[in-house]
């Protein structure tokens, strides 16, 4: 066991010599869970819009103030007609024209109706519908506080709740998304990487011909990525919650030891992608190619599962950062414990015994070549 230890601490000081290696491992992630956070959102904000008020009377004018102090939308065109509509959408200005038509005050006090014209830029179909259901949703409230003191016969009023994340955040589901991802990736391609190293200078078969065990040998050489790893974790929740403002309403001690056992699912996948690939380009390759792109597509947090054809909805199966995320999401998002991601905590257990066993095989087989 000494010896054991003795490994470890010559894998991390190893580590610790390389500063920008150590950077990139420690800043790498705090960037990426920033750039997903802030910039990537599918939410619209601050979209300019053009305003054609052929009414121009207090009812108009309340409806337009509203459109305007919302965050969703900016007001930077007031067009005369409708003819300067299509003007503005070629020149690229606006994304939404709002249309009220003429007499809007009169026709709501008098006939309880009147009409409003939403036309969107359908280049982008969703952004474009995305305007549509915000600027439907503010008119809809005005609507109703014109309708407080007047009973409709057979009024029909749907209330509606997102449950979990009532403010539609889009971090909430990034966060998860970008947690999987950059703990897959970063100790998948340390891992891979260091080892093979190792064999491209000569030194796997000096360590393995060592007195200790081929098994111990290939654990020392990841445990210090699995250190930095847990303090990447750390680094990724304070992040989440003081800046992201992404609660964490379930167990922080489950949520904690769920991510030790991905970050070693992730050292595992290292070590099988570096127990196959004989050069450094081929590890970076493997891991940058098999592992980003797969997560990218398959894990949920980017496109959803459900949409997919059948054959893929199989493949995303096979993807640790699936069930990673749903775990996340299951524990931190929705407060959930472990009686509801057993079945994803078992399938992560499998993948780690799966790639450990079939890289210390490879080692051996190594050790009886040599």
């Amino acid at each position: 066991m000494r010896q054991f230890w003795i490994f470890i601490r010559k894998e991390l000081w190893h580590i610790l010599r390389d500063r920008q290696t150590l950077f990139v491992l420690i800043g790498m992630p705090v960037a990426q869970i920033l750039i997903f956070g802030f910039a990537l959102s599918n939410e619209v904000k601050n979209s300019k819009i053009a305003i054609v008020d052929h009414a121009r009377d207090i009812a108009s004018g309340e409806l337009i103030n509203r459109l305007e102090s919302s965050k969703y939308f900016e007001i930077t065109d007031f067009l005369n007609s409708d003819h300067e509509i299509e003007k503005a959408f070629k020149k690229g200005s606006v994304r939404l024209a709002v249309v009220i038509a003429p007499h809007f005050e009169e026709s709501l006090k008098h006939e309880n109706k009147s009409s409003i014209q939403l036309i969107a830029d359908g280049t982008d179909p969703n952004v474009g519908t995305t305007l549509v259901s915000y600027a439907s949703a503010i008119i809809g409230d005005y609507q109703n506080e014109l309708l407080q003191n007047t009973k409709l016969p057979y009024t029909i009023k749907p209330e509606i709740r997102m449950i979990y994340n009532e403010q539609l955040k889009a971090s909430y589901n990034y966060v998860p998304g970008v947690m999987a991802m950059v703990l897959l990736l970063v100790c998948s391609l340390m891992t891979s990487v260091a080892i093979v190293r190792e064999k491209e200078l000569g030194m796997m078969e000096v360590l393995l011909v060592s007195p200790l065990n081929p098994f111990f040998v290939v654990i020392s050489k990841t445990v210090p990525y699995l250190i930095i790893s847990i303090i990447n974790v750390v680094s990724i929740l304070l992040l989440s919650y003081f800046i992201l403002e992404v609660p964490i309403k379930g167990s922080l001690m489950l949520l904690f030891a769920e991510s030790i056992l991905f970050i070693v699912t992730s050292l595992s996948l290292g070590l099988f992608i570096s127990s196959n690939a004989k050069t450094q380009t081929a590890a970076m390759f493997g891991t940058l190619i098999g592992l980003f792109m797969p997560t990218l597509l398959f894990s949920g947090f980017m496109f959803p599962i459900d949409n997919m054809p059948v054959p893929m909805q199989v493949i995303s199966n096979i993807i640790p950062s699936k069930w990673f995320f749903i775990i996340v999401k299951s524990v931190m998002i929705k407060g959930l414990g472990f009686a509801s991601i057993w079945k994803e905590t078992l399938i992560l257990l499998a993948f780690t015994s799966f790639m450990i066993f079939v890289s210390v095989k490879k080692f051996n087989k190594r050790l009886d070549i040599a």
